[in-house]
């Protein structure tokens, strides 16, 4: 299918603004402080950018034993879709600061619901604004569009689907930092240290100078640590199943397709204290 899939430059963007088919969706988000990307859009954004708020929109807060952002139902997500005039047609952008690891989420979720043309902005909100490319601080009208579909059930793994995939020596990889990956720190989760059998792969390790590595070394690097594992194999996590997609879009960008979700991540895993946990490499 014509369009982009997996990324987009800002300077290829910068002449697409007034196709009608672009939907661009900003989904800046900070942890520390989860008003400000919300914030921030208000003040200043690309022209047309609807906003994504990480737990409002792009999560369904409150079901418990899901982890932090528990995935949103299909009636929830769609109902987003449609208030940001997302068509079946529709050529969907989605941005954050910079890294793209919240952009990727909704990237994910949209190709999840079968909706293949969907990108992430390279560099994000700062690669755009250091090119000097045009921004506004026009909010967009709400729109009401028909979006239809649901989400893809056989990526999206629970806990008894990850131990059963592990049982049967599928991969698992986690996305986080290699310090709470180890469990030497924990900032935001009650309890430290990772999945039993589960590799570290930091998502921050698919960037170089603030955007993407290329298609050819993501596939080598990722090759390596899938060691003959085909891609269908894989399940990715993370604390709460945002940055694993990050994993998963520098996979589908490295041509290497398939591979799931675990979407409670660690957070919803040590939502019941029986569950193993180690720590160390």
């Amino acid at each position: 299918m014509a369009g982009w899939t997996t990324l987009v430059q800002a300077d290829v963007l910068s002449m697409a603004l007034e196709r009608r088919d672009v939907v661009i969706i900003d989904c800046r988000f900070s942890l520390l402080d989860p008003h400000l990307g919300e914030q921030e859009w208000l003040r200043s954004h690309i022209a047309g950018a609807v906003h994504a708020h990480l737990d409002r929109d792009l999560s369904e807060m409150g079901v418990a034993g899901l982890g932090r952002h528990p995935w949103p139902s299909n009636k929830y997500f769609l109902e987003r879709l449609r208030r940001w005039d997302v068509k079946p047609t529709s050529q969907v952008i989605a941005y954050d600061h910079g890294d793209g690891s919240i952009a990727a989420r909704l990237w994910f979720m949209l190709r999840t619901m079968g909706h293949e043309k969907v990108a992430v902005l390279d560099g994000g909100w700062t690669r755009w604004t250091s090119l000097g490319l045009p921004v506004s601080t026009t909010v967009p009208s709400p729109g009401a569009s028909f979006f239809g579909g649901s989400f893809d059930e056989s990526r999206l793994l629970d806990a008894n689907a990850v131990a059963a995939h592990l049982a049967a020596g599928g991969l698992l990889i986690d996305a986080r930092s290699p310090v709470r990956f180890r469990g030497d720190e924990e900032p935001l989760d009650r309890v430290a240290g990772h999945v039993p059998c589960a590799i570290n792969r930091p998502f921050a390790l698919n960037m170089e100078d603030g955007r993407f590595k290329s298609p050819v070394r993501l596939a080598a690097e990722y090759r390596e640590l899938l060691q003959g594992h085909d891609p269908s194999d894989v399940v990715m996590m993370c604390g709460s199943g945002v940055t694993a997609c990050h994993n998963l879009l520098a996979m589908e960008r490295a041509g290497l397709k398939g591979a799931k979700l675990y979407a409670g991540s660690w957070s919803g895993w040590i939502s019941d204290p029986s569950r193993p946990v180690v720590t160390g490499s």
